[in-house]
């Protein structure tokens, strides 16, 4: 399923260059996103806590990867086959991760995170290989790719934020088969570690989210050229 799953991204960036957009992209919208600066972004809730594994299997707690930065976190699984769930998140983050680095002002005040929800197969060994490239140390823009433990270290996480994730069943014989129901749901965080905007399929939009990152950092008095 991993390797469908990275097939469905690869095919949808390949025609998502075609398009502009990202690998399901929203209906096309006659919209402009606001300026940069010229609005202002709600609080919403405390970023969670919790345990959580990077790709190196260390524990670490999942506070070290919300604070002291802008940034942005999806819940995904390596195996989600929805061309319009998870592959579109990674896609996103990717062309985010791109364009960011191309400001040296941004670049290191922005980072992208990437954690799981299905820690039985999204093993740290498993995740490096989701990662790819995309996680390599030294790169401009900081992306973590973070697993949990056991679902008990995941639960208290997932209810902190709010995602809610269900697990698909046979409804003949009751078992899992494999893949889970989940509203793909993307948080943008400030450096205190509030969430300020809370992103779904609709409006996942690169340009939206860029603009948003920027109102986050002119906060603290970035100029971004």
């Amino acid at each position: 399923m991993l390797a469908l799953a990275l097939a469905l991204l690869l095919h949808a960036g390949a025609t998502a260059a075609d398009a502009g957009h990202g690998a399901a992209p929203p209906a096309p919208m006659a919209f402009v996103p606001p300026a940069p600066g010229s609005y202002e972004l709600m609080r919403i809730m405390d970023a969670a806590d919790g345990r959580v594994l990077d790709t190196e299997g260390r524990a670490r707690d999942l506070s070290r990867y919300t604070g002291g930065k802008v940034t942005l976190l999806s819940f995904v699984y390596s195996s989600c086959a929805d061309a319009a769930g998870c592959p579109y998140a990674y896609l996103v983050f990717h062309q985010l991760q791109s364009r960011l680095a191309r400001d040296p002002q941004l670049a290191g005040q922005v980072r992208l995170v990437s954690l799981s929800f299905d820690p039985v197969r999204d093993t740290p060994e498993v995740l490096a290989l989701y990662a790819g490239d995309q996680a390599r140390p030294g790169r401009a823009v900081e992306w973590a790719f973070l697993t949990t433990a056991s679902v008990k270290d995941l639960l208290p996480i997932l209810d902190g934020f709010g995602q809610d994730v269900f697990l698909d069943v046979d409804p003949a014989s009751g078992a899992h088969l494999g893949t889970y129901s989940h509203v793909l749901k993307v948080f943008l965080i400030d450096r205190d570690r509030t969430v300020r905007e809370v992103y779904t399929t609709a409006f996942l939009m690169p340009d939206m989210v860029y603009n948003d990152i920027l109102t986050l950092l002119m906060e603290t008095g970035a100029k971004p050229e």
